[in-house]
């Protein structure tokens, strides 16, 4: 995989949705996918919504890109003081070594099972589901991943399916970065669920 697979420089956005006051968490830490975190960013901010990086790192993360490492990023919110109930929504970027560090981090797992215990809609691409199955949130869903992570999930008891993007309930899932286009538009789609009737958006 090279980085010329990859628009880095196009964000496709439903033009009829708008995420004005929906809050997004980013959970990372350092080694994400660059492009799995920033593609998905740019998205959700051109749908008006408001993105927070939250992590267990204190002051920046560094991401991955491809081969090697890549840009540094601000924390926006240490994860010992972020509070599920604050936020509308939740994405999960890949990258190998970061939901690998954070599926044995318990604060992390934990951040990442309220939103599913509140039925709130959640993205996750490449092997971010590797936070999701420690979870317990992959029993009974279908779902796809980066296509190492396919005994993991079955093992998990999730349906895995090899397609760009699968949604289940509120749950989106793609296997890689030249799926981004179908994420992103699904994941805007499933986030402005929250400002359905009876679902009313942060202020």
């Amino acid at each position: 995989m090279t980085k010329n697979n990859v628009v880095t420089n196009k964000v496709q956005v439903p033009q009829d949705i708008n995420l004005q006051g929906v809050k997004v968490a980013i959970l990372v830490t350092d080694g994400f996918e660059q492009v799995e975190l920033i593609e998905p960013k740019n998205a959700l901010d051109a749908a008006g919504a408001e993105t927070l990086i939250v992590s267990p790192k204190d002051e920046q993360v560094r991401g991955w890109n491809f081969t090697d490492w890549g840009v540094k990023l601000p924390v926006d919110l240490k994860l010992d003081e972020a509070k599920p109930e604050d936020f509308d929504a939740l994405l999960l970027p890949g990258g190998v070594i970061n939901p690998d560090a954070l599926r044995i981090e318990p604060k992390a797992v934990a951040f990442v099972k309220a939103f599913f215990d509140a039925g709130k809609p959640v993205a996750s691409i490449c092997h971010g589901p590797w936070t999701i199955i420690e979870t317990g949130a992959a029993r009974g869903r279908r779902m796809t991943s980066w296509p190492s992570l396919k005994s993991d999930l079955e093992n998990a008891g999730a349906d895995w399916v090899d397609e760009e993007v699968t949604v289940d309930r509120n749950l989106v899932t793609s296997r890689k970065p030249e799926d981004l286009p179908a994420f992103n538009a699904k994941m805007i789609e499933l986030f402005s669920q929250v400002r359905a009737p009876g679902r009313a958006a942060r202020p």
